[in-house]
């Protein structure tokens, strides 16, 4: 049977199917590669008739920052990216601090939504569809939504895990648009930075991932190029948010297996894969039972992480203070990303007896001007996204410090000597004038 026959008079064209929606509620949009490109573009055009509408993005891929659109919609999120960033900087997002997560809830201040537009793929002959490469909450979202119009990408695939929709749990359906919307444009890195990311991830692979271990990868750039480092270890399992590019090729080669993991063993888990994956990946990918995707409140519940002794959080951050304070998602009180599952990663490590592991370059260049991120103390309003305690290493370009079982003291030593050359000089004159190193 045709799919568009299974949906039946649920399928209609965007504008009809936000008649559902009234100007009083709240609306989640699911993003990563699930963002409704088709749907957001006629919120757009129904603005008038929609003013008032709270919008809750989460990294949406849409381009949000339209002149004067604030008039007609009050943005909310939970985690920043690139596309709601110009938004938070002039004041016109709101920003939900989510740091814990529990199987089957939703965070409290993300759990009150009215409608829930997301990316499917055409349901099978049994009436299921797909999120495809970005689950996120979406299970979860659709369980407590009042409604949900799904926005239908025929390119999906399917995995296994809880990545699976009913078209008895949709309201409305619209046949998505655009036919290749592009998701990321590739960031062109210095050469410096190539050098600190090569340097960096050699270290992890080398001195701290050790056979056996099941390991959670951030999304950022120093770690992401992390699983190409991996070839040589044996029996790595993975449970993560994002599946980072890579992966693939080391489950051809029998590097991730996943044979020790505790929990879904011999499996590849997360909540979605990287956008830049490319489509032989996603073909080897697609009805593979290897890889499984979950709900972001069931990979990120520190519950269950922590039932696993070898589980490793390898993570990124903005900033750290030299006693071991990760500052991953402000510059200073000016919101950047958000806390996502860092927190929960490195915290269930700690309590698993496994590794929490943070990685940063020594330095950036800012406006032509090289600032440390080692920092003597945090400035003014940043958060602090991963306490010091759940923070066992620091890599930079320079080397590995080791923060397990130190004193302030003797973490300021490790941190400064990991530190970029430019500013260890005056990062003991700060170490010693604040905690007598």
């Amino acid at each position: 049977m045709n799919w568009r026959t299974l949906c039946g008079e649920k399928l209609v064209a965007p504008a009809q199917a936000l008649k559902i929606i009234q100007p009083t509620d709240r609306v989640f949009i699911a993003g990563l590669q699930s963002t409704p490109f088709t749907l957001c573009r006629a919120l757009l055009e129904q603005k008038e008739a929609l003013r008032g509408l709270r919008l809750n993005t989460l990294i949406s891929f849409f381009p949000w920052d339209e002149p004067g659109l604030e008039e007609y919609f009050h943005f909310e999120s939970w985690y920043v990216s690139k596309r709601e960033r110009p938004l938070m900087q002039r004041g016109l997002v709101d920003y939900v601090p989510v740091s814990y997560f529990r199987t089957g809830a939703l965070p409290y201040g993300i759990d009150d939504l009215d409608v829930y537009l997301v990316t499917v793929s055409p349901p099978d002959r049994h009436g299921f569809c797909s999120f495809g490469t970005s689950v996120a909450m979406s299970p979860t979202m659709v369980r407590q939504a009042r409604r949900v119009i799904a926005e239908v990408d025929e390119s999906f695939i399917r995995t296994s895990g809880e990545n699976h929709i009913h078209i008895s749990e949709i309201d409305r359906f619209v046949l998505r648009q655009e036919t290749s919307p592009v998701f990321l444009t590739p960031e062109v890195y210095s050469q410096e930075k190539k050098d600190a990311v090569d340097t960096i991830c050699m270290q992890i692979a080398n001195d701290l991932v050790q056979d056996g271990d099941t390991i959670q990868i951030g999304a950022g750039d120093m770690t992401s190029p992390l699983p190409g480092y991996l070839f040589g270890k044996n029996d790595l399992g993975m449970q993560t948010e994002v599946i980072p590019p890579g992966v693939v090729t080391l489950v051809q080669a029998g590097v991730l297996n996943g044979k020790r993991k505790k929990i879904h063993t011999g499996k590849v888990v997360g909540t979605a894969f990287h956008a830049a994956l490319s489509r032989e990946e996603l073909d080897f990918i697609d009805n593979n039972p290897v890889f499984e995707l979950y709900d972001f409140n069931y990979t990120d519940d520190v519950r269950l992480l922590c039932q696993d002794p070898r589980f490793t959080a390898i993570n990124n951050a903005l900033t750290i203070d030299v006693t071991g304070q990760v500052a991953s998602e402000s510059i200073g009180s000016q919101m950047f990303t958000g806390t996502g599952g860092q927190a929960a990663f490195s915290i269930a490590a700690c309590l698993a007896g496994g590794k929490s592991i943070i990685v940063l370059p020594s330095s950036s260049i800012v406006q032509n001007e090289r600032l440390s991120r080692v920092v003597p103390i945090l400035a003014l309003g940043t958060v602090v996204t991963t306490p010091r305690a759940f923070v066992d290493y620091v890599v930079t370009e320079y080397g590995i410090a080791t923060l397990r079982g130190k004193s302030l003291k003797q973490r300021a030593v490790a941190l400064i000597e990991i530190a970029h050359p430019d500013f260890r000089a005056e990062l003991r004159r700060e170490a010693q004038r604040l905690y007598q190193v």
